[in-house]
C-alpha cells in the first residue's frame, strides 16, 4: 500500500470515528503508523487530505452501486436498494456523509473528486431514467428528479440524525417516507 493511501485509510477512520475535528495532519502521520511530518509531504493542507478522502469514498459509493445498477431487478427495487445503500452510509458513517454531501469545500473541489462525485451520481440518475422507462416515475429531466429525490432522502437523513424524525408529524422512517415519495411521484395508470 502506498504511504498515500496509507494516509487516506488512516484519515479516514479518524473522521469516522470522532468528525472532521478528529483529522489532524499530526494524528493521520500517527494513526498511519508513520511520522507527523509525513502528510505534510503528500498532502497540501488538511483540506487537500479530506479531499482525498471525499475522493475515495465517492469511488466506493459508485462502485458499491454499479452492482444494484446492473443487476436484473425492477427498476424501481433497483431505486429503493440504492437508496437503501445511501441511508445505511449515512447511518455507519455520519461524518463521511457529511464530509461527502454537507461540506462546502467538497462541494466546491474540482478534479478527481468532482468526477467521482458526479459518477456516483450518474449511477444513480441512471436508475431513475430506467424507473422513468418502466413509467414508476414522471417524464421530467432525469438529472433533475434524480437531485430532488437525493435531497428528499438526504434531508429525511439529517432529520432523523437531528432526533426530529417524528411519526406524529407523519414521517415514521426515512425509508417509509421514501416509499410514500416515489408513489406519489408514480405517474397515474388511467
Amino acid at each position: 500500500m502506498t504511504t498515500d493511501k496509507r494516509l487516506i485509510d488512516a484519515a479516514a477512520k479518524l473522521l469516522d470515528a470522532g468528525g472532521e475535528e478528529a483529522v489532524t495532519l499530526r494524528a493521520v502521520g500517527h494513526t498511519a503508523g508513520l511520522s507527523h511530518n509525513a502528510p505534510y509531504k503528500h498532502f497540501e493542507n488538511r483540506s487537500a487530505l479530506l479531499a482525498a478522502v471525499a475522493t475515495v469514498s465517492f469511488a466506493d459509493l459508485a462502485e458499491a452501486m454499479a452492482p444494484i445498477r446492473q443487476s436484473p431487478r425492477a427498476p424501481l427495487e433497483k431505486l429503493m436498494a440504492t437508496l437503501d445503500l445511501l441511508m445505511d452510509y449515512g447511518r455507519e458513517r455520519p461524518a463521511r456523509y457529511r464530509l461527502l454531501f454537507n461540506n462546502p469545500e467538497t462541494a466546491a473541489a474540482g478534479g478527481e473528486l468532482k468526477i467521482k462525485a458526479l459518477e456516483t451520481f450518474n449511477h444513480f440518475r441512471s436508475i431513475v431514467q430506467e424507473c422513468q422507462q418502466g413509467n414508476d416515475l414522471p417524464d421530467a429531466p432525469s438529472e433533475t428528479l434524480a437531485s430532488l429525490i437525493f435531497a428528499t432522502a438526504h434531508g429525511l437523513l439529517t432529520i432523523e440524525g437531528n432526533g426530529q424524525l417524528h411519526p406524529e408529524k407523519g414521517l415514521s422512517s426515512v425509508k417509509a417516507s421514501m416509499e410514500t415519495l416515489l408513489a406519489l411521484l408514480a405517474p397515474s395508470q388511467k
